[in-house]
């Protein structure tokens, strides 16, 4: 039974479903679109419990609300169900995966065959989609499989480091060729994830290029990503540099990460760097080394990132909801209305206090995430004050939907039994596992009092 109640067909293995117009993904460039403000400022569909296009949340009624209609949304219906589909299609073996733990190889082919690499970045052309939309098909696929939403929410994140690091002509550059080639991003960003100076990462300069030497683990995607981005520390300049390697270079090496608590599909590995030859044009741009020289735009990056992994804990408690009631459904040998009509009381109350907990949380991402759109579309016209509210919103979000995941996760367990479903709390603690709460608390808290602060302080992140 998948998660909407239905049960699925077999699946045959690298199955297509049913990709967003084929042949745009490959005619030929258009003009493209301003590159600044960097988002289209149209809205499209929005994640959230109420529309139709919304991820699977606790109740089922919410998703066949028809969204208003606007110009663009035709497109984001279409990327929505496509990513719907690619869902079922994913949630159908996901025990199965979970079980093996393998990269995911197969896995990553399924969601190129969807056309998600190139419609999960930036609005570029004909590719990409607001970061709304994308979102949303973030949370759609991690209700079905949390490994692969935060796989896909980092490759959102990571789509748009030529805008937060690079120049606005180089970007859109890069961001064509990538979503073209249906690139597959995947890295880790010490500056940005940490906040920290990158110290186990060199770029020594090689004529007109660099050698890039070190060891660095990655989350997701080390093993199936087309790209890589690291930041490194210049043996020339001292600079802290922004770097994308392709992942077929030679002198790289991934190791999986094997056995983990959970997320154990995500394609965590550690990748070794041996004299990787780098073009200046694998350059994205420099890290800043404080906050007063941080550009507003390169000061999105992290707040951006965090909220990407927010919807990817939405998604895994709204994943475990619907897990749950299936199968409390089907041990009760009646449907929705027979529950209606005369369930247990005390299961209706904790079912209830979850699904309310739940759309809570959405709430609470949903206008994190309309802030950073809006942030995003102002670009480098975004004053101090507007990125230091975006990055607190961000720390809201991030807060509340970690306290949620981690809860209502454990307390499926109690309320319904079945194999496998223990994956959304393993999956849900090992995404929460790295956040410190007081940082980012503190910084909500001074907000609150003071109305001011700095934006890059809201970092609530440490080292693995």
């Amino acid at each position: 039974m998948n998660r909407h109640g239905n049960h699925p067909a077999p699946r045959a293995p690298h199955r297509t479903p049913g990709p967003p117009e084929p042949s745009r993904l490959s005619r030929p460039s258009e003009p493209s679109r301003p590159s600044e403000p960097f988002e289209s400022s149209e809205s499209s569909v929005r994640p959230g419990l109420s529309g139709a296009a919304a991820p699977s949340g606790p109740s089922a009624p919410s998703r066949a609300r028809a969204p208003r209609a606007r110009r663009g949304d035709q497109e984001a219906r279409e990327l929505l169900r496509v990513a719907q589909e690619l869902a079922d299609d994913l949630a159908s073996d996901a025990v199965a995966r979970d079980r093996d733990g393998k990269p995911p190889a197969e896995e990553a082919e399924r969601i190129r065959e969807a056309g998600l690499p190139g419609r999960l970045g930036p609005p570029c052309g004909p590719y990409g989609t607001d970061w709304r939309t994308g979102c949303a098909v973030v949370r759609e696929i991690a209700a079905a499989d949390s490994s692969l939403g935060e796989l896909l929410a980092r490759h959102h994140v990571l789509a748009r480091s030529g805008r937060f690091f690079g120049t606005r002509h180089r970007a859109t550059q890069l961001e064509r060729t990538a979503a073209s080639r249906q690139w597959l991003w995947a890295g880790e960003l010490r500056t940005v994830t940490d906040g920290a100076r990158p110290d186990d990462l060199t770029l020594t300069p090689d004529g007109s290029g660099y050698l890039l030497d070190g060891r660095r683990a990655v989350r997701a995607g080390a093993a199936v990503a087309d790209q890589l981005l690291v930041d490194a520390v210049c043996t020339g300049s001292g600079d802290v540099l922004v770097v994308r390697v392709p992942r077929d270079r030679a002198g790289v090496a991934v190791e999986p990460v094997w056995e983990r608590l959970g997320q154990r599909v995500a394609g965590a590995g550690t990748v070794d760097f041996e004299r990787v030859a780098l073009t200046p044009r694998e350059v994205l741009g420099t890290a800043p080394d404080d906050e007063e020289s941080t550009a507003p735009s390169t000061a999105l990056a992290s707040p951006a990132l965090r909220l990407a992994l927010a919807h990817v804990a939405l998604g895994t408690v709204e994943g475990a909801l619907a897990e749950a009631r299936d199968v409390s459904r089907g041990a009760a040998g009646t449907g929705a209305d027979g529950w209606a009509a005369g369930g247990d009381p005390d299961l209706l109350v904790a079912y209830g206090e979850l699904a309310a907990s739940a759309h809570t949380a959405a709430a609470v991402v949903e206008r994190a995430t309309d802030a950073a759109a809006d942030a995003l579309t102002a670009g480098a016209a975004l004053g101090v004050d507007e990125q230091f509210d975006v990055a607190v919103q961000v720390c809201a979000a991030e807060e509340f939907t970690s306290r949620t995941a981690l809860e209502a996760t454990a307390r499926v367990l109690e309320l319904a039994e079945a194999p496998g479903l223990d994956r959304f709390w393993r999956n849900a603690r090992t995404l929460t596992a790295h956040r410190r709460s007081a940082p980012g608390l503190r910084h909500i808290g001074g907000h609150y009092l003071r109305e001011t602060g700095r934006p890059g302080l809201c970092a609530t992140r440490r080292s693995p």
